[in-house]
């Protein structure tokens, strides 16, 4: 299918702005590596005014618990809604706004199908691996959530609530448990002179599910696209990375700390039924993407590319735009 007329809920946030950063790139490249975003129809929103770029379209300046139809109005005739708006820790937000906007998204869709009479569109959310806390093994859609901090307890009711919202009114459902992203992390994002780094008794730094920035644009693109998608789906690349695998890629300095008892040494997801999902819309260089172990040097680079200012990647950070376009356009992009 082509790419469906998308509504793009908290384009002001850490993802939204990489898509508004990415998603033009991808429509300006041709051949087998570009996604099918020529002349699709993407509606972004913002409770604030954002910094435009002159091939993105203007955000629609909103608040969707203030105005509700506002946000009706804005998904009508949309086929796809993704929900990147919410809550983080450490902002002074109201962490259950995870669960009040996945709502008010859910209850848009339906509202603006019955007006128009149109096919209601898919609900994609954003939620979190944090919704499976300290667990060891690798971790799938299907493993028990225990959440290990008032986050991923939010995103973990955010699912259960949008999801039986979404049953109850007819609106397909998908929550997105994404893993750390290259760079919008608190290691690499959150990195600063005299940076510590919690070190474990085997010597090792935290290991984690991650997925580089320009990967992660690529992969939304293509579940956007999708028609069928399951109500959970785990997404990341596979394999976990140590963060002091990232520092060091990025040639940053950081000092070792014991880890304190609360750490969680692990959390690795198990991608499968994503790739599975690739798979059967045909879509290879993205199963690709996934199948091998993630590269911490590649993700800096990508990381680079969708942040000029970044101190991360020195090659990158001087010519950003000729980075990523470089990086849409290599034949081995997901093998480097």
């Amino acid at each position: 299918m082509g790419f469906p007329v998308t509504v793009v809920l908290g384009a002001s946030g850490r993802i939204g702005r990489v898509l508004r950063h990415c998603w033009p790139e991808i429509v300006s490249q041709s051949g087998p590596l570009a996604a099918p975003l020529a002349g699709a129809e993407i509606r972004w929103q913002s409770r604030k005014p954002l910094l435009q770029r002159p091939e993105v379209a203007a955000p629609a300046l909103l608040d969707p618990l203030k105005d509700p139809a506002g946000l009706v109005q804005l998904l009508a005739g949309a086929e796809s809604v993704l929900c990147l708006a919410g809550s983080i820790p450490g902002r002074g937000m109201d962490l259950a706004d995870n669960t009040r906007l996945a709502c008010a998204a859910v209850q848009a869709a339906a509202r603006a199908a019955e007006i128009s009479g149109a096919p209601t569109a898919r609900v994609l959310l954003s939620s979190s691996a944090a919704v499976y806390g300290n667990q060891p093994g690798l971790l799938s859609e299907d493993s028990p959530l225990s959440p290990a901090n008032a986050y991923g307890a939010a995103k973990a009711e955010m699912e259960q609530q949008a999801l039986a919202l979404g049953q109850q009114l007819g609106v397909p459902v998908t929550a997105l448990r994404i893993g750390n992203i290259a760079g919008l992390d608190a290691i690499l994002g959150g990195w600063q002179p005299g940076f510590t780094l919690d070190q474990f008794a085997d010597g090792r730094s935290p290991q984690r599910s991650y997925i580089g920035s320009v990967t992660l644009a690529r992969v939304l693109a293509a579940l956007v696209r999708q028609s069928d998608l399951p109500p959970l789906l785990n997404l990341a690349q596979s394999g976990a990375i140590e963060m002091a695998a990232l520092l060091r890629a990025a040639e940053l300095e950081f000092a070792w700390r014991p880890a304190p008892a609360s750490a969680i040494s692990e959390v690795e997801l198990d991608v499968s039924r994503l790739r599975q999902v690739l798979s059967e819309a045909g879509d290879a260089r993205l199963q690709t993407a996934l199948s091998p172990p993630a590269n911490a040097a590649y993700m800096v680079t990508e990381w680079a590319a969708v942040q000029p200012s970044s101190r991360h990647g020195k090659e990158a950070a001087k010519n950003p735009v000729q980075t990523l376009q470089k990086l849409l356009q290599t034949k081995d992009f997901y093998r480097s």
